[in-house]
């Protein structure tokens, strides 16, 4: 089957997919984690793989940045190709004082900035919120484990640059733990398919101590990240 953004088989993907916003992260992860590992689709280089992980199969896709690419790809992905469970594997910054540099955050919630919820739910504010079968199974993996997990809400911005200063401490007033792009339109999207959608982040960023990650530490951070989310899923 072929959409206008991705050519593959429609049986090419598991029913289960993660969702890196970067496709060579995308072929990171299929290249380190999966086995029988098949590149399914690569137009306008926006990478698939589909493979197994612990005997169990298991899809990846690159998603581009923001929302409106995250929501055509999950959208196609979820239409045409079957998948049932999309969780967005990515990187945030943080603004939350609690958090550090490579810590783990599940978004159980995502507000946001932009506009795309709005025009799709007749003008009034969606409350974006992860599948609460899939949060659980994540959860529950990460307390068997004893893993340091931050759970909270997170928020979606259109803007990467040129946010108003002010936002930053509304932002904190609220609650929120971490700033990215993607998750409050993933989440909309699925729940519109009756699909189930989760986001898990690995802070790359703090945005209070204008900190990040160097290029080889935010693979070893995401691969934990990544470890987490997979062992999750096949548990």
């Amino acid at each position: 089957m072929t959409t206008p953004h991705i050519s593959a088989p429609s049986d090419a993907f598991a029913a289960t997919c993660l969702l890196p916003g970067d496709p060579l992260r995308a072929k990171f992860i299929a290249e380190t984690f999966l086995e029988d590992v098949t590149c399914v689709t690569s137009v306008r280089n926006m990478l698939g793989f589909t493979g197994h992980y612990k005997g169990q199969p298991i899809s990846v896709m690159g998603t581009g940045m923001g929302m409106p690419s995250c929501v055509l790809y999950s959208t196609e992905l979820m239409e045409s190709f079957g998948v049932k469970r999309l969780v967005r594997v990515g990187s945030c910054g943080a603004i939350h004082e609690s958090l550090k540099l490579n810590d783990v955050i599940v978004a159980h919630s995502a507000s946001t900035d932009s506009n795309m919820n709005r025009r799709q739910f007749a003008g009034m504010d969606y409350s974006s919120a992860a599948s609460p079968r899939l949060l659980q199974k994540l959860l529950n993996y990460v307390d068997t484990q004893a893993l340091p997990v931050a759970v909270g809400s997170v928020f979606s911005t259109d803007h990467f640059y040129g946010s108003a200063p002010e936002q930053l401490k509304t932002l904190q007033q609220m609650g929120i733990l971490a700033v990215e792009m993607e998750s409050a339109g993933l989440y909309a999207a699925a729940a519109r398919h009756r699909a189930q959608a989760l986001t898990v982040l690995t802070v790359s960023d703090n945005l209070i101590h204008q900190t990040q990650l160097t290029p080889q530490e935010r693979e070893a951070g995401f691969s934990t990240m990544i470890e987490i989310t997979l062992n999750a899923l096949v548990g």
